[in-house]
C-alpha cells in the first residue's frame, strides 16, 4: 500500500511538472498557431495510442491473473484434499497402532500362560519329558501321554506362530500406511512449492497491473494537458481572426470614411466653380487583390504485420492444425479437440492426429523429446510452464488450452516463466 501511494505521489508531480514546464502559448500569428496545434495533436495522437497500447497489456495481464488464478484454486483444492487424505490416514495408522499394541499384549498373555508349561516340558530339558513317559502304566498309556505331549506342544507352537503372525501382519501394515503418508506428504510439499511459484508468478503480474494503471493515469493526463492546450490554441486562433475581421471592418469604414470626404471636396469644388466650363476630372481607383493559397497534406500510417514466422515440415503442420481449434471450449480432464479438454489433453489430441503418443499429464510431457532453448523455439515445439503446457506456432506466441472462460486460445510464448522447451519432431 506504501508503494503504490509513492507511485501515485510521483504520477501526480510528473503532471504537475508536466504542466509547469510546458511552453504556454506564445504563437503571435494563426500560422504559428496552427503549427503549434499540428504538433500538439500528433503529441496527442501518441499519447492516445500510448494509453491503447497499456489498456491491450493490462488487458492481457489481467487474463493472465485471472488464468493464475485458476491455477491457485486448483492447486489449493488438491492441497486440501492430501491435507484431509494425510488426516485419514493418520486416523488408520492411529488404529492400527492401537491393533498392534492389542495384538503384542495378546501374545504377551498367551506367552505367560504357556510359561510354565513350556519351562517345564521344553526349558528342564528331555528328562522331563523321559519321566512323563516312564509314569506311565503300560505302553497304551505311555503312547497316550506322548500323545498328549505332542499335541500340546504343537498347539502352543500353533498358537505362537498365529500370534506372531498377527503381530508381523499388523507392523506391514502399519509401514504401509506410513509409508502412504510420507508419500501424501511428498506430494504435498510439491504442491505447495508450485502454490509459492504461481504466487510469486501472480503477484508480479498483480505488480505490473498496477504499473500500467500508473501508466495510464499518467498517458491520460498527458493527454489532458495536450488536449487543452490545442483547446486554449484553438481559442487563440479565433481571437486573433476576430481581431483581423475588427481590423479590415475598421480600414474598410476609413476608406470609406475618406472616399465621402473626397467626394464632398470635389462637389464642393464643382458648386464653386459653377457655370464656368471648367471641369475638373478627378478620379480614385483603389484595387485590392488578395491571393490566396491553400496547401493539403496527407499522412499515411501502416502497420507492418507481424511476420509469419516459418518454414514447412511436420512442426509447422501440427502448429497449423492446433491453430484450427482455437475457441473450441477447455474441459478440465478433457482430451477431445472439439468437445473439450485440458493444457496437456489439447497437445496430446494434437500430437495423436500425426500418429505421434504423448504422456497424459503436462509433468511427463515436460520430459519428451529433447530440450532446446526458447531462442531455438520452432513450431511445432512444446513449451511448459510448471503445470501448464502449449504449443509454440511461431511469432512468440503459443496456442493452448487456457480457462475454460477463454478456451483454446493463442498467447504470447513468455506470458510465464518458461520451464522447458521440448522438440518432439
Amino acid at each position: 500500500m506504501k508503494k503504490r501511494y509513492v507511485q501515485t505521489i510521483c504520477v501526480v508531480i510528473s503532471f504537475i511538472l508536466f504542466l509547469l514546464v510546458a511552453d504556454p502559448v506564445s504563437a503571435t500569428t494563426i500560422s504559428d498557431l496552427q503549427k503549434d496545434i499540428k504538433n500538439n495533436q500528433s503529441q496527442l495522437d501518441n499519447v492516445n495510442q500510448q494509453i491503447s497500447d497499456a489498456k491491450g497489456a493490462q488487458a492481457d495481464i489481467s487474463e493472465e491473473i485471472e488464468e493464475l488464478d485458476a491455477e491457485m484454486v486448483a492447486l489449493l483444492t488438491d492441497i486440501n484434499l492430501i491435507e484431509e487424505a494425510i488426516k485419514n490416514k493418520e486416523a488408520d495408522i492411529e488404529q492400527t497402532q492401537i491393533e498392534y499394541d492389542a495384538a503384542v499384549e495378546e501374545k504377551d498373555k498367551q506367552y505367560e500362560s504357556m510359561k510354565i508349561r513350556i519351562q517345564f516340558m521344553y526349558e528342564q530339558g528331555e528328562a522331563s519329558y523321559l519321566q512323563i513317559l516312564f509314569s506311565s502304566k503300560n505302553m497304551s498309556d505311555m503312547l497316550n501321554k506322548a500323545s498328549y505331549v505332542e499335541e500340546l506342544y504343537e498347539y502352543d507352537r500353533r498358537l505362537l506362530d498365529e500370534y506372531e503372525a498377527t503381530v508381523q501382519q499388523v507392523a506391514d501394515l502399519q509401514d504401509r500406511l506410513e509409508e502412504e503418508k510420507s508419500e501424501l506428504e511428498t506430494s504435498k510439499t510439491e504442491l505447495e512449492e508450485e502454490q509459492a511459484y504461481v504466487e510469486e508468478v501472480l503477484a508480479q503480474k498483480q505488480e505490473e497491473y498496477e504499473n500500467y494503471s500508473l501508466m495510464l493515469a499518467k498517458a491520460k493526463q498527458e493527454a489532458a494537458a495536450y488536449t487543452a492546450r490545442i483547446k486554449q490554441e484553438t481559442a487563440q486562433i479565433k481571437k486573433l481572426e476576430e481581431e483581423e475581421r475588427r481590423r479590415r471592418e475598421e480600414e474598410e469604414r476609413k476608406r470609406r470614411e475618406e472616399e465621402e470626404r473626397r467626394r464632398a471636396e470635389q462637389e464642393a469644388l464643382l458648386a464653386a466653380q459653377g457655370d464656368s466650363g471648367d471641369s475638373v476630372d478627378a478620379s480614385d481607383t483603389n484595387s485590392e487583390s488578395k491571393t490566396t493559397g491553400s496547401n493539403s497534406e496527407q499522412s499515411s500510417s501502416s502497420t507492418p504485420a507481424p511476420s509469419s514466422s516459418g518454414g514447412g515440415g511436420k512442426g509447422q503442420q501440427i502448429a497449423d492444425f492446433a491453430c484450427q481449434y482455437i475457441g473450441y471450449p477447455y474441459v478440465a480432464g478433457g482430451t477431445s479437440l472439439t468437445n473439450g479438454a485440458d493444457c496437456s489433453g489439447f497437445t496430446m489430441a494434437v500430437y495423436q492426429a500425426f500418429g505421434i503418443s504423448l504422456p497424459r499429464s503436462s509433468y511427463a510431457q515436460s520430459g519428451v523429446g529433447r530440450a532446446v532453448s526458447y531462442s531455438e523455439a520452432q513450431p511445432g515445439d512444446i513449451i511448459y510452464y510448471g503445470g501448464h503446457v502449449g504449443i509454440y506456432i511461431g511469432n512468440g506466441q503459443i496456442v493452448h488450452a487456457s480457462t475454460e472462460r477463454t478456451g483454446i486460445k493463442i498467447t504470447s510464448a513468455t506470458y510465464r516463466s518458461i520451464v522447458t522447451v521440448r522438440r518432439i519432431v
